[in-house]
This record gives structure tokens, C-alpha cells and sequence, in this order.
């Protein structure tokens, strides 16, 4: 059994530093397939009652999740 992951999200602030990570990070090789698709998100954390709050400075960022392939 490997210990990798089973996902793993990239953020990246430009699509094309996301979009070259599969390759760049040999996912295929590693065994992972792209998720979904790149898309921006902006990012909020919740910690315990409080109020959801802006990670990133609220900034849209690109995100990529690859999963391992079954």
C-alpha cells in the first residue's frame, strides 16, 4: 500500500501553473487522475462557532484535486 494520499488539492494563483501540474508532478505516474475540473475558489475557514473567514486574503485562487485512480 502506498502513502500517498488518496486526494490531493493544488491551488495555484494562474490556471496554467494548475493545468501543468499533472504533468509536471507525474500524477499519471503516481497513479492519480484530475478530478473534476480547474476552476477559482475563493477559500473561507471555519473554526469552531465563529464566523466563516477569508484564507488568502479572500483572493480567488485555481483549483486542481487529483484523486487515485481505483
Amino acid at each position: 500500500m502506498s502513502n500517498e494520499p488518496e486526494r490531493i488539492t493544488i491551488l495555484a494563483r494562474e490556471f496554467t501553473a494548475a493545468a501543468l501540474e499533472f504533468h509536471r508532478g507525474k500524477m499519471a505516474e503516481r497513479g492519480y487522475r484530475m478530478e473534476g475540473s480547474i476552476t477559482p475558489r475563493v477559500f473561507k475557514m471555519i473554526e469552531g462557532m465563529d464566523a466563516p473567514k477569508d484564507l488568502f486574503e479572500g483572493d480567488s485562487l485555481f483549483a486542481v484535486t487529483f484523486v487515485k485512480k481505483d
